[in-house]
């Protein structure tokens, strides 16, 4: 879809991008980025909440009464080498913007400016959360504890999708992400010399046992209608081929979309390692390291979402779930609210070295943010 962008704000926004995603900087080290959102925010008079925030930073526009609706941007990068070919590619050795986040950021100043705008007629409030260490899992939750969510109605975010169009607002109600979990596997076996392995307690076999019987996790632990993942990523042993290794760790993660899963497959995942351990006579130790949980829309909004992106003239989709993370989910435990995915039909998928965005959908997009906001402040209905 071929989107025209005038050059009042059009231009000036494209512009801003290209500026955080020359200068990217990763989770809870956003000082620049978070000037340069500042720079903007006072540039247009809007202003910032006094938050306890190391990095990242809150606007609000609007009066003091009446509802108050959230938006939320992310806006730190991933430590990739940037391969992208574009003209202002990241200035930073081995710091890329290959998730998006710069676009999210200025989608979202798009929209605070555009808010601004119409300041005098907003029937209540809108709050901007520019949040750092999305990427750690760690951004929200401190997000949350600064008060930034107070008094608040409900909460939307967005997430560019390079698989869906560019003009299409993709969301359902339900789960929409996974919970995103990471586990650690330490083995402590016996070595020895590899013609001799019965003088030792051979931790390689023990990994191996336990990648393999990893896969029936999924298979005869969680119910065929939840979708769930488990991959072992890391593997490392040994050093040389006639030595038999006295330790082996793994490493991997597991994805869910149900909580009731999730908590099946950790105590699964234990049981097995831990009967695995006695088995062999080895010392395994089994760390489980809980990322954000699953991203679960609420119906009311995510429904009210994709109204609002047919009434802005982009394309509504009802998408699959995908086993993607985002720490948006820890906004959802507070209040209810909807996250989106705007198409952008590249052909880089996220986090990939040569990941590009299509400037086309950006102002598009903080148009539809800000008419979000706007019709659920003026919207009668609650969520359910």
């Amino acid at each position: 879809m071929s989107i025209t962008i005038p050059s009042t704000l059009g231009e000036p926004l494209i512009a801003f991008r290209h500026e955080l995603h020359q200068f990217p900087e990763l989770s809870n080290q956003e000082f620049e980025t978070t000037r340069r959102l500042r720079d903007q925010l006072e540039q247009h008079q809007i202003r910032i909440l006094d938050l306890p925030l190391k990095t990242g930073l809150v606007a609000e526009i609007g009066a003091s009464a009446g509802p108050l609706i959230v938006l939320r941007a992310d806006i730190d990068a991933l430590p990739i080498e940037e391969q992208s070919g574009v003209s202002f590619r990241s200035q930073r050795p081995g710091v890329m913007h290959a998730c998006g986040h710069d676009f999210h950021s200025a989608a979202a100043m798009g929209a605070a400016i555009l808010l601004k705008q119409q300041e005098a007629n907003l029937p209540g409030r809108v709050r901007i959360l520019f949040q750092a260490a999305e990427e750690t899992g760690q951004g929200a939750p401190e997000v949350i504890a600064s008060g930034a969510l107070t008094d608040a109605l409900a909460i939307f975010g967005i997430h560019n999708d390079p698989s869906l169009p560019a003009g299409v607002i993709g969301s359902r109600a339900g789960p929409l992400t996974a919970a995103v979990d990471r586990f650690e596997i330490a083995i402590t076996g016996i070595g020895s010399h590899a013609a001799k392995p019965d003088q030792g307690n051979d931790p390689i076999v023990i990994a191996a046992q336990i990648v393999s019987a990893a896969q029936t996790l999924i298979s005869r632990n969680a119910p065929s209608a939840d979708n769930a993942v488990v991959s072992v990523t890391q593997i490392h042993s040994g050093s040389t081929w006639n030595v038999i290794p006295d330790s082996a760790w793994l490493e991997g993660t597991v994805r869910s979309f149900s909580s009731s899963t999730r908590q099946r497959l950790e105590q699964r995942f234990r049981a097995i390692v831990a009967g695995i351990a006695s088995a062999f006579d080895a010392q395994v130790s089994f760390t489980w390291h809980a990322g954000p949980p699953s991203v679960v829309n609420n119906a009311h909004w995510a429904d009210f979402a994709l109204q609002q992106a047919e009434s802005s003239g982009l394309e509504a989709r009802v998408v699959e779930a995908s086993p993607i993370g985002e720490d948006f989910a820890f906004y959802q435990q507070q209040l209810p609210g909807a996250f989106m995915m705007v198409g952008t039909g590249e052909p880089y998928a996220l986090h990939h070295p040569a990941f590009r965005i299509n400037d086309e959908v950006l102002l598009p997009t903080a148009r539809y943010l800000a008419g979000l906001a706007r019709a659920a402040l003026l919207s009668p209905e609650q969520p359910q």
